[in-house]
């Protein structure tokens, strides 16, 4: 049935047992997906998750010229002539933020780029001016008018560049830009998390130059135009889809096995976890989960990685409405984005924010009500309140789960859990 027809219903009816499957990263697979555009031949990506996110960004890339399809669920083929537009519409780039990745890789190979402004969650502005300061310093001019940006470059050169904050989507941006620069190119307060490592080691399997791969300095020292290639690759796990099935079992109770999750790609927010109960066992195919008979409550503060994603907070502040005390969750990056705890208070949290803080005291269990998902992480965490509350829970904004997440009702349905999709 539509999307738009849809809601997920919830219930609890006790513990989770069972193994959980965890597809590839949303953050990384986009990403792979849009430096494609940087050199000519077959692409194979691998363990790509079935999400409603992939097939916006391949309407887009294929608008742009290459052709995509998916021969399995997991896979997508790009195969990149090299016959390019480097236009991105209106119409599809409202739809996803990670369309701002197809800047770098349009500017470095075809010396122009008219890109919309990009759109995605809505939980606060987040600028792209990083992005521009730093493709400027290589050469590059930008002009905005009627919505769009436009940049042209006749060649980009390498230059050092200096974050004051270390964004993962313009370190994306001018990495994709620098391998095709002249010269050596400098990050300095570079972002790195899981997905940008696998973007960089995606494009050294191009045959780009990229050393500092892990850290926050990145030296890219460009290659010539046309000696970049197409390769195979399979994407790291999402380590936020790892996450809400550790936050679904330390609600709900039980015992999970997450096969393909890599704990080491989230050693912090783990930690946490650990402070508030759960039992956490790396397997060599995954992580073990059980949850305690009632979580604890703790302190905890989003910061970029290696600290605790921003992405996990929502499923933090539902598992801590159900722990035992009183926390607070303090938000270093989005300042707006709480938006979700007014539906976590129709459930019976009792939760109070402040600026960038918020009080959440627990409560012994949550009550089931109709909830509306906001974005996609908000929408996840409306589930997995679901599984903590009595009664029934309603969750409508379906679409903005299916952008992120691959089969969160059927994987949860596999390991016990009451959950459905239900016509509106």
């Amino acid at each position: 049935m539509p999307e738009a027809e849809c809601c997920i219903t919830v219930r609890n009816i006790g513990p989770l047992q069972g193994e959980v499957f965890v597809p590839g990263a949303k953050n990384a697979v986009l990403k792979l997906m849009a430096a494609s555009l940087l050199a000519d031949g077959v692409f194979e990506i691998a363990n790509v998750p079935d999400i409603a996110d992939v097939t916006i960004m391949s309407e887009l890339l294929t608008a742009i010229g290459l052709r995509i399809h998916r021969p399995e669920p997991d896979t997508v083929v790009i195969e990149n002539t090299g016959d390019l537009t480097p236009v991105a519409p209106y119409e599809l780039v409202e739809r996803i933020r990670a369309s701002i990745n197809v800047l770098g890789p349009l500017l470095t190979r075809c010396g122009h780029v008219r890109l919309s402004m990009p759109g995605g969650d809505d939980f606060g502005a987040r600028p792209i001016d990083l992005h521009v300061k730093g493709l400027e310093a290589m050469g590059a001019e930008f002009k905005f008018a009627h919505g769009y940006l436009e940049a042209t470059a006749e060649r980009l050169h390498g230059a050092h560049i200096t974050f004051d904050f270390p964004s993962v989507g313009a370190t994306e941006n001018l990495v994709t830009a620098a391998v095709l620069a002249d010269g050596v190119t400098i990050i300095d307060n570079a972002a790195r998390e899981p997905e940008i490592i696998d973007l960089c080691n995606f494009l050294v399997k191009m045959g780009a130059r990229i050393e500092g791969i892990g850290t926050s300095h990145l030296r890219v020292t460009g290659v010539e135009r046309g000696r970049l290639h197409a390769c195979s690759h399979e994407t790291v796990p999402d380590r936020i889809q790892a996450a809400t099935y550790i936050a679904a079992c330390a609600v709900a109770g039980g015992e999970l096995d997450l096969l393909n999750a890599q704990p080491t790609h989230m050693a912090m927010v783990l930690a946490r976890f650990r402070d508030m109960g759960m039992e956490l066992t790396p397997l060599p195919y995954g992580l073990r989960v059980a949850a305690p008979d009632r979580l604890r409550s703790t302190d905890v503060a989003t910061l970029p990685y290696p600290g605790i994603a921003t992405d996990y907070k929502p499923l933090i502040i539902t598992m801590l409405s159900v722990a035992e005390g009183v926390a607070i969750v303090t938000e270093n990056l989005y300042p707006g984005r709480f938006r979700y705890v007014e539906e976590l208070q129709r459930l019976g949290a009792d939760i109070r924010t402040d600026g960038h803080h918020a009080v959440v005291r627990g409560v012994p269990r949550l009550s089931g009500a109709p909830v509306k998902s906001h974005d996609i992480r908000a929408g996840a965490a409306m589930v997995v309140a679901g599984l903590a509350a009595e009664g029934t829970t309603t969750i409508s904004g379906v679409h903005h789960i299916d952008r992120g997440y691959d089969d969160l009702v059927g994987r949860l349905r596999a390991v016990g859990a009451d959950i459905e999709r239900v016509p509106a």
